[in-house]
């Protein structure tokens, strides 16, 4: 009967989400209303879209089970990698683009580059999704699945229906105006929760105490060996997320989507204070709940905070968790189906067509939307570890799109040539390294080799020219 009650709460908070979509979306008129919702967030409504861009099942379930599991040094990739992202978001990219006045980075790569290097940017871009969006529709399945005993494919479903719904009527509109009101309900809900598990564990000091008792290397910010290896290793899980993020598009039109260059540059820095902070609470949850229940922790740690809040609570707590926990699956799903979507409607469909009008675009990226959201789902399916497919999804985009992008921005030198060998020799690098046990993460080996061939490659003129000119 509790498992019926609280699956009838979820359901009536599924379908206000998707009127709240469809209010959203009176607002959309034009594509640019679809895609960067006019420009027209005011900085607060920004700064809790840019939050909820990743606050998802990655942090609810994901990095709390690698934080139960491997300490802090766990989940360096998120939130901390999360959160330095979201800071140079504002520092390195806010300005320069925003006076562009684009709607997706493709947009940019053609401007900056040409036509070639906006497409391959394109269809590297769009596949890096794929991960993210089946990590959050696996979570959903997790969630339904621990209530009810229904099978995650079922969930998988329900999921990918109902963020498609709302993001298909409203686009960034929707995007937004969802994200700022779940937003509200994920701190909400799970500062309560945290209240309630923490004073019955005994109190901030005392959880603390016992995890590092337990394990004297738990709260390790750094590698403890301090090898190179180690090192390196460290790095890179800093900068999969905090720099492979930076060129992605669902960053991007919630960038552009603020009211002014201002604004916004704050909705960032506001954003990533926020996530830095607020992602901690799941993980101080999931560390109560070890200690709370230690044999939910035996089975699978991505299920340990709903089965502990199952088990501990009675149905109005419930409804709270599970409210901000759907909430911060249906955020980011909702922005990570949207942002290639666009790309895909914009810089790969819409060049083919001459003469486009503005109403056929919006057409075609809400056909894209049907089609992203198909393949997630079946990519859902195939995979149901939460934290590996999103590390996969950063991982190709910092080997491939993050180069080209800050050198374009910030290297007068850098070309075309350099930018499409870069992202080139960047993924071939990457895709071939991970079929290979190596010393050093394959990711930095493959960014190095990219940031390598832009350099290379954007000054080749002058390289043969001056083998020449010293030959002879």
């Amino acid at each position: 009967m509790l498992a019926f009650d609280l699956l009838f709460f979820i359901g009536i908070y599924l379908l206000g989400t998707i009127y709240i979509g469809w209010w959203a979306s009176k607002k959309v008129k034009t594509t640019a209303d679809f895609v960067v919702a006019g420009k027209n967030l005011p900085m607060i409504v920004a700064a809790f879209a840019l939050f909820a861009t990743w606050f998802g099942s990655e942090t609810v379930l994901g990095a709390s089970s690698e934080f139960i599991e491997n300490g802090l040094i766990g989940v360096i990739e998120d939130p901390f990698g999360a959160a330095l992202c979201l800071f140079l978001s504002g520092r390195l990219l806010s300005k320069p683009l925003y006076r562009l006045n684009l709607l997706t980075f493709g947009d940019y790569y053609r401007i900056r580059y040409n036509r070639k290097v906006e497409l391959v940017s394109s269809i590297l871009m769009i596949p890096s999704y794929f991960g993210w969006i089946a990590a959050q529709l696996v979570a959903l399945g997790i969630i339904l699945q621990s209530i009810s005993g229904l099978p995650i494919s079922y969930g998988i479903f329900i999921c990918a229906i109902v963020v498609t719904i709302y993001t298909y009527i409203g686009g960034m509109w929707a995007v937004s105006i969802t994200d700022f009101v779940q937003t509200i309900i994920i701190i909400i809900g799970l500062l309560a929760i945290l209240i309630i598990v923490l004073n019955d564990a005994g109190g901030l000091v005392k959880v603390l105490t016992t995890a590092h008792t337990e394990n004297n290397d738990f709260f390790n910010f750094f590698p403890k060996e301090r090898s190179l290896k180690d090192w390196l290793e460290y790095f890179t899980a800093w900068i999969t997320l905090g720099l492979g993020s930076l060129p992605q598009q669902d960053i991007f039109q919630r960038v552009m989507a603020a009211k002014s260059e201002k604004d916004s540059e704050n909705a960032a820095y506001l954003s990533a204070f926020m996530y830095l902070t607020i992602a901690f609470i799941p993980l101080l949850i999931a560390l109560c709940a070890k200690q709370l229940y230690p044999n939910l922790a035996l089975n699978n740690l991505q299920m340990l905070l709903p089965n502990m809040v199952i088990q501990h609570f009675g149905l109005f707590m419930k409804i709270l968790f599970f409210g901000a926990l759907l909430s911060a699956i249906l955020s980011t799903t909702s922005g990570a189906i949207l942002a290639p979507a666009t790309v895909l409607g914009e810089n790969i469909i819409k060049p083919y067509y001459k003469n486009l009008n503005d109403k056929s675009l919006m057409k075609i990226i809400r056909l894209s939307i049907l089609i992203i959201a198909a393949i997630s789902c079946i990519m859902a399916n195939l995979n149901a570890n939460i934290y590996e497919l999103v590390s996969q999804s950063s991982a190709l985009s910092l080997v491939g799109l993050f180069t080209p992008l800050i050198f374009g921005l910030y290297w007068k030198k850098s070309n075309s040539m350099g930018a499409m060998f870069s992202m080139i020799i960047g993924t071939i690098t990457w895709l071939v390294l991970l079929n290979f046990e190596t010393t050093f993460p394959p990711t930095l080996i493959a960014l190095i080799s990219s940031i390598i061939s832009m350099m290379i490659f954007s000054n080749i003129k002058w390289l043969i020219h001056f083998g020449h000119k010293h030959s002879n």
